[in-house]
């Protein structure tokens, strides 16, 4: 008996531990990206991580054989999750050559907690999100520039990271469909998209050694191993929860700022990483919602 609830026990915890795994490599991704910046154009550093990504899955897992597998609308929802993966890291990497990180980072957060919001329909959730929301604007330091391309490209960013919620948990939750498989096929199909967008501003970088080198590293800290975390923390959860706890990856830029990078935060820092951190203690996993067929 004494084993059978430990096992259970330790199994509840895997999501939470997958998240974390996805949280700190969110953000190893781009400080390899500092080194691109340098180097390579601003779309030229998107078609690289999702291009290396795509590569890596690509050798990995086959995934022309899952997506031949599917049926119209497996194959529907395989390609939009591309496209929309596409599209997302193009936005986010214009925003950021516009606007400081972290305008960027709390524009991204507002429909993403607003998602959390739908599933939290206890007193206990609202309070943690009530926690959480102002942990996230303190922690991301928002600052709006009057920027009104760059302003456009954050909330477009903003928008479709959350759609990349709700698509990926439809992949981790569809039946006959690994959702690592899932993200390898739509890995592929978003190189084609950001291709079309923005390919040809890699070209230059593709007889350097050493940006091809932080690009490999770009697409495997940004888009391998937390896309793969991802997948397993969201066969696992609710996604309202999983929405909750995206909002620790301010905390996690915070830590990795002070080990990385030596960036000392302040105290308007300090304390949104406290409020950020009880929200997610106090929250409770809520059931997951049925999402309506398209």
């Amino acid at each position: 008996m004494g084993t059978a609830v430990a096992g259970g026990e330790a199994e509840g915890r895997a999501p939470h531990l997958y998240f974390v795994v996805s949280a700190v490599f969110h953000y190893l991704g781009p400080a390899f990206a500092v080194l691109l910046f340098a180097r390579v154009d601003v779309l030229g550093v998107a078609w690289l991580r999702i291009a290396s990504a795509a590569l890596v899955f690509a050798l990995w897992r086959r995934p022309w054989r899952a997506f031949r597998a599917q049926d119209r609308e497996g194959r529907r929802l395989l390609v939009a999750w591309g496209s929309v993966l596409a599209v997302m890291n193009a936005c986010f990497y214009l925003a950021i050559d516009r606007l400081p990180l972290g305008t960027v980072a709390a524009i991204e957060f507002v429909p993403v907690v607003a998602l959390a919001a739908l599933g939290a329909r206890t007193v206990r959730n609202a309070g943690a999100l009530a926690l959480a929301v102002p942990g996230v604007y303190l922690l991301t330091g928002v600052q709006i520039a009057a920027e009104p391309l760059g302003l456009a490209l954050a909330f477009a960013n903003a928008l479709l990271f959350a759609l990349y919620i709700v698509l990926a948990d439809r992949v981790a939750k569809r039946e006959g469909l690994s959702g690592i498989d899932g993200l390898a096929a739509s890995m592929l199909i978003a190189a084609v998209v950001v291709s079309l967008i923005g390919g040809w501003q890699a070209v230059p970088v593709l007889g350097d050694p050493v940006g091809l080198l932080a690009g490999v590293g770009v697409g495997v800290s940004s888009s391998v191993v937390p896309y793969v975390a991802d997948q397993l923390a969201l066969a696992r959860l609710a996604r309202a929860t999983y929405a909750l706890l995206v909002s620790l990856l301010p905390a996690t830029a915070t830590v990795i700022g002070i080990v990385v990078l030596a960036q000392v935060p302040t105290a308007a820092e300090v304390a949104g990483i406290a409020l950020v951190v009880a929200g997610v203690a106090l929250h409770r996993d809520v059931p997951a919602v049925t999402l309506p067929a398209t």
